[in-house]
């Protein structure tokens, strides 16, 4: 199965082309800059460095958030045009489960997080099967450590956000938190692709991006609406 995943959910910006199982090209950066002009040329480079031609393409995978709101629509929109200009399936992978891909060799749990400002986060708790065990959700990040602190495992931290909450892991879990060097924090292409292998394609016109929260002028706009 040859497939290419994209990644535009937060500042990384990603694209894969995994064919059988290998790891073909990767390129991801981590600066802020805009991705609606930069992920096309991106795919057309490593489509062309790796000798891949678009018909040879079996699916197409691609972060669904949550994150960025902006990026998380960029990446669906051009993963669903490229799908359909193809015909052939779309896959949604969640972006926290694309950063949780990083530690399926910790033994304990895995937490990957995003900064959802005014001290929440975007997280959820996998094992290193990437089963779910705490499904993903925006909460308060001091709420969200109490809840874990019970658990009986270690728990791996991943974020690029891990700076603005690691005081508050560490004091608030101690020994039971592990927090690993920085190029653990940052989501791979490759893997939202390897993910991709075993979950069913997903409905081009129902696969719409996963916030966990509404954008911020449309829960004022709803809010509007109940008065």
């Amino acid at each position: 199965m040859n497939i290419l995943s994209i990644d535009t959910s937060n500042y990384v910006m990603g694209v894969a082309v995994v064919k059988s199982g290998t790891v073909i090209g990767e390129y991801t950066t981590n600066i802020k800059k805009n991705h609606s002009i930069r992920l096309m040329p991106a795919i057309d480079h490593l489509m062309k460095e790796t000798n891949t031609r678009p018909e040879e393409l079996d699916r197409v995978a691609v972060a669904q958030g949550p994150g960025s709101y902006t990026g998380v629509r960029i990446g669906l929109t051009t993963a669903k045009t490229m799908a359909w200009a193809l015909d052939i399936p779309v896959v949604g992978v969640s972006s926290l489960e694309a950063v949780a891909g990083q530690g399926v060799f910790f033994d304990g749990y895995i937490c990957p997080f995003f900064d959802a400002r005014r001290g929440r986060v975007y997280t959820g708790l996998y094992n290193n099967r990437m089963e779910i065990v705490k499904p993903e959700t925006n909460v308060s990040m001091e709420d969200w450590l109490k809840e874990v602190q019970s658990l009986d495992k270690p728990i791996l931290f991943l974020s690029q956000d891990v700076q603005v909450y690691e005081d508050m892991v560490r004091d608030t879990l101690g020994e039971q938190a592990v927090i690993p060097a920085g190029p653990y924090h940052f989501a791979r292409p490759s893997l939202i692709a390897f993910a991709a292998q075993s979950k069913e394609p997903d409905s081009l016109h129902e696969l719409v991006p996963n916030y966990l929260r509404l954008p911020e002028a449309e829960a004022k706009w709803l809010a509007q609406q109940e008065k």
